[in-house]
């Protein structure tokens, strides 16, 4: 016994000097803007929403008055080219004192600069597959604690433009591309459960983690505890929670 404890000190020095750090599961609250409401769609559908909030920023509030640090915006009408909500999520970043990232019509590197002026982090979509260029010029300008790749799928293949179309890339295709070029974070989105409460599908997640070796974040489908704790099961970092919260259908904050 006397043997094992003096080996502790030896394999924390060893942890700290590898850059080890304890995972610590993160359930992130996702404030969808649409309209300038915060709402939730049913599986990416502008024309199925749920009003929660009239005014963005008391969503976003609520959130952090619950203890959240980190808060995911979506601007829908960008991602769906259809104007956007830039003075809602502006609002929410500077008036609330929570680390933000951004998403929805991110597709420029001058749209990103903007963002970057007022946000912590940008979320790329669209633009990874029309520009990969973009991706390797915002990771040497801003470093990959500020540009985070979003891999929404429905049936196994990438969506795009606010999850209209389906391309022909598989999701761990372009998460192994992302790993290439040197993104450090990823979020997976199974678009086909996201806003339904149906639960968590276990093998496209578990096949991202496989092929993805750095921080991941999923959503789309949780609906109960028990599908952050499948999450954790596999080894993922964090988890954007959407309906569930606003419904109510999970924990929050989250406790051992």
């Amino acid at each position: 016994m006397a043997a094992a404890k003096s080996l502790r000190p030896t394999l924390a020095a060893f942890r700290v000097r590898c850059g080890y750090r304890a995972r610590v599961f993160e359930v992130i609250p996702c404030v969808d803007v649409q309209g300038g409401k915060a709402v939730r769609l049913s599986e990416g559908d502008p024309d199925r929403e749920t009003v929660y909030y009239p005014v963005p920023l008391d969503a976003a509030r609520h959130w952090c008055d619950l203890g959240a640090t980190t808060l995911h915006l979506v601007d829908l009408d960008a991602a769906l080219g259809r104007g956007d909500n830039r003075e809602a999520l502006r609002e929410i970043a500077q008036q609330l004192n929570v680390r933000t990232e951004v998403g929805g019509g991110v597709r420029s590197r001058e749209i990103a600069d903007a963002w970057l002026e007022v946000v912590d982090r940008v979320v790329l979509g669209t633009v990874v597959l029309d520009n990969p260029g973009l991706v390797s010029e915002l990771l040497e300008m801003y470093g990959p604690d500020r540009v985070v790749v979003t891999v929404d799928a429905k049936d196994g293949y990438v969506a795009v433009r606010g999850w209209k179309e389906i391309t022909n890339v598989s999701a761990t295709e372009l998460a192994q591309r992302m790993t290439d070029v040197g993104v450090r974070e990823l979020i997976y989105t199974d678009i086909g459960r996201d806003g339904t409460l149906q639960g968590v599908d276990e093998a496209p997640v578990a096949r991202m983690r496989a092929t993805f070796p750095h921080r991941l974040v999923a959503g789309g489908g949780v609906a109960t505890d028990a599908d952050l704790d499948l999450y954790e099961r596999l080894g993922l970092d964090g988890a954007i929670v959407g309906r569930a919260l606003y419904e109510g259908t999970i924990r929050y904050p989250r406790t051992p």
